[in-house]
């Protein structure tokens, strides 16, 4: 359909950038067809894109394949932010009121303007969430429409080191950046379900080389903060730890192992790597992450009793048997997280666990795009002109009138001689009257 709007996301991770395209149709309905890849070397290190040209050059190589499965120009993107800077600062603001006028949503946006603006020593904004309402120092869930002399909102800013987004935006090169999308709370919204954020819930987003952690209670983000450790951690230390292996095999052993958790497992080879001593490193490698993603429930100023659900998401989540390590450990109901609800991937192909947070994206900003926007130029293709139309009459009229005039017969001598003595004999007819 003409109207409907395409959508294109872009996150880059550690290890990878990867692009999707989804349309969203007039009536809302977002599907995903389409999706690209491809592999980075040193050039993201903990999130934050270190080598731009090499970035921009892998971030065009997807742009031009996804560009082959749709009829137009990819123009615009929404990116995804995520890196070892990226965490939230509580922030209030409180303002006196006119207790004769009710407080309306465009003073809510005002406040939330004032306090994403604020000032900070070395980080720069790049969202705010609000928490709590307060109005005459009574906690208000909803304060648009109440009356009152005073109003106090308590808001996250989620704030980073300037060169995070910096060089993001950097990479993308010629593409217009649409708007720069928190990946964590993109996921947030489409990976956890309202009772969970209501309940206290923990996502815990687990990457190459950094470990996104966001903290949900009452219903609001309460916390969020980005870990130095993922998986990549664990393949350094069978380096480390075994000596004569190369990260490429170390990796291809922490796969290739049945249980990498269990210490007690058989003691086999792998790649001329002894399996039992490999789960040895993973296992207290593991236990360790674990322990400091734990640790920000107090950082939230929360207790363990408080968080109902912790939530596994990204490629390092994938480590068999980590749902259960996380639940033995923490003693916190444990979950892999799953493709969002509102959003149809019609090709199953690329329906996998490690690309939730790109396909939380599209989500995301199918949820903010401007009516009859859209991410992709359509080509536009030059219309032979049309040949001359008979308007009025039949075919067979128009064959008809096509035909040429039949030819006039030559007359002979007699004919013409006769035609002269016919008008000698009228014209004195004429005169004989007279």
């Amino acid at each position: 359909m003409e109207n409907n709007q395409h959508i294109v996301a872009i996150e880059i991770g550690s290890t990878k950038i990867v692009g999707a395209i989804a349309e969203k149709s007039v009536s809302g309905y977002l599907s995903v067809s389409h999706l690209e890849e491809e592999k980075l070397t040193n050039c993201v290190r903990y999130g934050c894109v270190q080598n731009v040209e090499n970035t921009k050059s892998a971030i065009v190589r997807i742009v031009k394949k996804l560009e082959n499965k749709v009829d137009g120009n990819i123009t615009d993107v929404y990116v995804g932010i995520n890196g070892r800077s990226l965490h939230s600062v509580p922030t209030e603001i409180d303002r006196n009121l006119n207790i004769a006028e009710s407080i309306t949503k465009q003073n809510i946006e005002n406040l939330k303007d004032a306090a994403f603006k604020e000032p900070l020593a070395t980080y720069e904004p790049i969202d705010i969430v609000p928490q709590a309402y307060y109005v005459d120092n009574k906690e208000n869930p909803n304060p648009v429409g109440c009356c009152g002399g005073s109003i106090n909102i308590k808001f996250n800013r989620i704030v980073s080191k300037p060169t995070l987004k910096l060089n993001l935006e950097r990479a993308m090169g010629a593409l217009r950046v649409k708007k720069v999308l928190v990946t964590a709370l993109a996921m947030s919204e489409a990976v956890l379900t309202e009772e969970e954020r209501t309940l206290g819930c923990m996502l815990v987003d687990m990457g190459a080389e950094t470990t996104t952690v966001t903290v949900y209670k009452n219903g609001t983000l309460n916390y969020m903060a980005t870990l130095p450790f993922g998986g990549r951690n664990l393949t350094r230390d069978l380096v480390t730890g075994l000596q004569n292996t190369t990260e490429e095999k170390a990796e291809m052993v922490k796969k290739a192992l049945a249980e990498p958790l269990d210490i007690n497992a058989a003691n086999i080879t792998i790649n001329e790597v002894n399996a039992k001593s490999a789960n040895k490193y993973i296992k207290a490698r593991t236990s360790e992450m674990i322990i400091n993603v734990q640790r920000q429930i107090t950082y939230a100023h929360l207790q363990p009793a408080d968080i109902k659900t912790i939530v596994l998401a990204g490629g390092a989540a994938k480590l068999k048997g980590l749902q259960a390590e996380f639940k033995e450990k923490t003693n916190i109901e444990t979950r892999m997280a799953t493709t969002p609800a509102s959003i149809n991937i019609s090709n199953h192909e690329i329906n996998k666990f490690e690309y939730i947070e790109v396909f939380s994206l599209l989500t995301k900003a199918a949820s903010i795009i401007a009516d009859g926007a859209s991410c992709v130029r359509p080509h536009i293709y030059d219309v032979p002109a049309e040949g001359p139309k008979i308007e009025t009459g039949s075919t067979q009229e128009a064959q008809e009138n096509q035909k040429p005039e039949p030819k006039k017969k030559k007359r002979g001598f007699f004919s013409s001689f006769k035609e002269k003595m016919d008008r000698l004999m009228s014209e004195e007819d004429e005169y004989g009257d007279e």
